[in-house]
């Protein structure tokens, strides 16, 4: 049985201003990763809750809406904060039908902000929309929710705009995938595969036995991987760039025949590098789910019930 989605971020800042920018829904809209517009609708009374509309574009003319509504805010003795939700979607696109949830915000001695969310929903389509809200989407939007808190702490401890955030994010994760490819694609192929002659050359030319070739490629290749598998490791863009220019330069001391050949050492080992010192350069707007806490130290059900009933 789920049992919901958490996520946790310290954010360095003021209670208004984390307030004003979670609470209000045209600043909400430019750091949530999950929603493309997020809409207030008119109270019937000041004493109604508050009703919004939302909508998260897929791509290629196609969206999902849905709405929701605020069901209460609650302060707290010590100054912390809590905002519970309703929300539900009839679109038949949508694998959400309705779901509930809440934020709280906690100050601490610090001056910073414990800014936490908790919120399950329930699917339709029946078992295979259960086993894909299990296999695919819960994990997708768990990690969405964290990306998009890293990005609203970036937005309010380093003034980087969202749409910043987002464009270096990309760019970090095309440098961080390219990289890595550059490395498997170069361990596997001409060395682990096809015993490429102009890698048996250029061993040779260094004075390495023939036999290293395969140990090395392996190497490159469990190399590559773990640039994938650790993502926010700047040190995998530091030693790749390292070993582009030793490699570059050992080829150029050792094997210079190979610079004037097609898709020579200079122009690979230098586009790598490229990729690597603009990766490195992006990460530091960039927004990353693994900043985030994805499970409470302690999640009471009785609070969960208490901020879902407000």
């Amino acid at each position: 049985m789920s049992q919901g989605l958490y996520v946790e971020l310290p954010m360095q800042t003021t209670m208004e201003r984390l307030w004003q920018l979670t609470q209000d829904p045209a600043l909400h809209q430019r750091w949530d990763l999950r929603f493309s517009t997020i809409c207030y609708l008119p109270k019937p009374n000041e004493g109604a809750p508050q009703q919004f509309l939302y909508e998260t574009r897929l791509g290629f003319g196609m969206a999902i809406s849905g709405g929701g509504e605020s069901t209460g805010t609650r302060s707290g003795m010590t100054g912390e904060r809590t905002s519970a939700l309703r929300f539900w979607s009839d679109d038949p696109k949508s694998l959400i039908r309705t779901g509930a949830g809440y934020w709280k915000y906690i100050p601490d001695d610090t001056g910073s902000i414990r800014f936490f969310t908790w919120y399950d929903y329930q699917t339709r389509f029946g078992v295979v929309g259960r086993l894909v809200d299990t296999v695919l989407f819960r994990p997708m939007i768990g990690w969405a929710t964290a990306w998009s808190f890293d990005r609203l702490r970036l937005w309010i401890e380093a003034d980087i705009a969202p749409a910043v955030v987002l464009r270096t994010s990309i760019i970090y994760g095309v440098c961080r995938i390219l990289v890595a490819f550059v490395w498997i694609w170069h361990g596997m192929v001409p060395k682990l595969l096809f015993r490429d002659a102009a890698e048996l050359t250029m061993l040779s030319d260094a004075g390495v036995a023939a036999h290293w070739l395969l140990p090395i490629g392996a190497s490159e290749v469990i190399f590559g991987v773990l640039g994938l598998f650790t993502w926010r490791w700047r040190g995998f863009f530091r030693l790749t760039a390292v070993a582009m220019i030793c490699a570059l330069t050992g080829v150029a001391l050792r094997s210079p025949g190979q610079l004037s050949a097609a898709f020579n050492p200079v122009t690979l080992n230098l586009a790598v590098l490229g990729l690597c010192v603009s990766g490195w350069l992006a990460y530091f707007s960039s927004a990353f789910a693994g900043r985030c806490r994805r499970k409470a130290n302690t999640v009471k059900q009785e609070q969960e019930s208490d901020a879902l009933h407000l």
